[in-house]
């Protein structure tokens, strides 16, 4: 018996919306500043091909610092700015667009209503209450811009990271003999449980580029960001993946896919 490639298809709203998908975006530092750009690429080639684009909002209470800077996309005029506000202002006027900055963290109290989240923190405790929020709003019968179909999450260490895609339940009309539809993507707490375990030393912020380097190395974010967001851009324009994240190690210069199970 033959067996059928495993698939996971994107709800049709996504490919023919009658307006912007929203996107929430939680965290715009080494990882997030390079997704933010990503996303406007993306709404921007979405809409040369017909489609009604992205709307993004943008959660960051973290102002600009000097160790910032080189890293992260911001200069020397950008200092002591809300790194949320100083990116959308400059998306905006790039690419003429309204989205909307949120200078303040999400706590266990806020209700995230975006069709897509994607989140680029540095610790488990705000994923844990993305995570949270997650599971209650997929369990809820939104309009179609606020319902929650995606969660998109980038993690990284000093050289290597993980981006990982999870979804709500996908129900499809019609059938296909060739592929196996894969409803719900797993998040990446059910995918990998021993990340409920990881304890996580504070280590507050750095106060130079070099200390912030030994953290994080220079390119580590901006090449998750570009494998994470041609996930997504996978997911939109094609409707559908074969894959629901990826391994990446700069250090063995090693991708490795995450297949759909």
């Amino acid at each position: 018996m033959t067996t059928k490639t495993k698939i996971h298809f994107a709800p049709t709203y996504f490919q023919n919306p009658s307006h912007n998908l929203s996107v929430t975006l939680i965290g715009c530092g080494g990882t997030g500043s390079q997704v933010l750009t990503s996303l406007a690429r993306i709404n921007a080639t979405l809409v040369a091909l017909g489609h009604p684009g992205l709307h993004v909002y943008v959660y960051d209470n973290d102002v600009i610092t000097e160790s910032n800077i080189g890293r992260q996309l911001f200069s020397p005029s950008d200092l002591n700015r809300f790194k949320s506000d100083v990116l959308v202002e400059r998306i905006n006027r790039y690419f003429n667009l309204n989205w909307q900055s949120c200078p303040h963290n999400i706590d266990k109290t806020y209700d995230i209503q975006s069709n897509i989240i994607i989140s680029c923190v540095d610790n488990i405790k705000t994923r844990k209450l993305i995570d949270l929020s997650f599971k209650d709003v997929i369990q809820r019968d939104h309009t179609d811009y606020k319902k929650a179909y995606y969660w998109l999450d980038f993690g990284n260490t000093n050289d290597a990271g993980q981006v990982i895609l999870a979804s709500r339940k996908i129900v499809l009309k019609s059938k296909f003999e060739k592929y196996q539809h894969v409803s719900q993507l797993p998040t990446i707490f059910k995918l990998f449980p021993e990340f409920e375990k990881i304890k996580e030393k504070n280590t507050g912020p750095s106060c130079s580029v070099a200390e912030a380097i030994k953290k994080q190395d220079l390119f580590v974010n901006s090449i998750l960001a570009q494998l994470g967001c041609n996930l997504l851009w996978k997911l939109i324009k094609e409707g559908s993946l074969e894959y629901q994240g990826l391994f990446m190690n700069l250090k063995t210069m090693n991708v490795k896919p995450i297949k759909i199970k």
